[in-house]
């Protein structure tokens, strides 16, 4: 039986890739929990994404609140395609061209 709670997951997972990433506080609004799973007895799979954006990363929680440091990127984008990302801070849009490339 877990016990770590799901709020508590994906906390520590919205965390772990906001100073990861090096997202500055004033920018982290745009990232969003898409969901959260049980895996097994041991951790949670949470999906983490942009809002409007396709593209999302896939951390691994362990019940003990620790993330595994490596997370998966998936993007259904075509490598070099960033015309949608012009819209956000420029931290997010080079993180996210970066993962996509």
């Amino acid at each position: 039986m877990m016990t770590l709670q799901t709020a508590d997951a994906k906390s520590s997972a919205l965390t772990f890739l906001m100073e990861d990433l090096e997202i500055p506080a004033e920018d982290q609004d745009f990232f969003t929990v898409l969901s959260v799973r049980e895996s097994g007895s041991e951790w949670y799979v949470v999906e983490i994404g942009v809002e409007g954006l396709p593209d999302k990363w896939v951390l691994q929680v362990f019940d003990t609140g620790v993330c595994d440091p490596c997370y998966t990127f998936v993007s259904p984008m075509p490598k070099g395609e960033d015309a949608d990302l012009e819209e956000f801070p420029s931290v997010i849009a080079a993180s996210l061209s970066a993962e996509r490339n």
